[in-house]
């Protein structure tokens, strides 16, 4: 298991990262009842364009190396927003979605992170214990068309 930035600079990298991130959405679409959800229409040219940094979460599997998650943040001055998390469906319920935001927290911590975002399906579950787990608390619900309910929680930065 290793976490790493995903660089992103070739086409066949952000094919492997668009190959997990629909994937994992497709269960998010699922659980939230939802199919046209932006993530699900990503290519190429949006990923390279993105304003985001990328980290992989690689784990060996039947000797070989696979990008199982993948977790992306913007940074605007203090504060993070968390834009993507995702783990594909063979590497669910391993720890993976935990690894991840905690090694950009603590990490985004050290650079002097105030403030961290982070927005869901308000009926994707998983994803709200997990960021709740963190210390996430909600902020606001609100609907997107065509009904589909979003839910965006913050955390401060926990210095010591």
């Amino acid at each position: 298991m290793s976490i790493q930035r995903l660089p992103l600079q070739t086409n066949a990298e952000i094919l492997l990262l668009l190959s997990l991130q629909i994937a994992s959405y497709r269960v998010e679409a699922e659980l939230i009842g939802f199919e046209d959800i932006p993530p699900l229409k990503d290519g190429i040219d949006s990923i390279r364009k993105a304003e985001e940094t990328f980290y992989g979460y690689f784990v060996q599997d039947e000797n070989e190396t696979k990008l199982a998650g993948a977790i992306s943040f913007a940074r605007e001055g203090s504060v993070i927003t968390i834009c993507r998390m995702m783990v594909h469906p063979n590497f669910f319920r391993r720890g993976i979605a935990r690894s991840l935001l905690q090694h950009i927290l603590m990490d985004q911590e050290k650079e002097g992170a105030l403030l961290f975002l982070v927005s869901t399906g308000t009926a994707n579950l998983p994803a709200i214990q997990l960021y709740q787990s963190f210390g996430f608390t909600l902020k606001r619900v609100f609907t997107v068309p065509p009904g589909v309910c979003l839910s965006t929680f913050e955390r401060p930065a926990s210095h010591s």
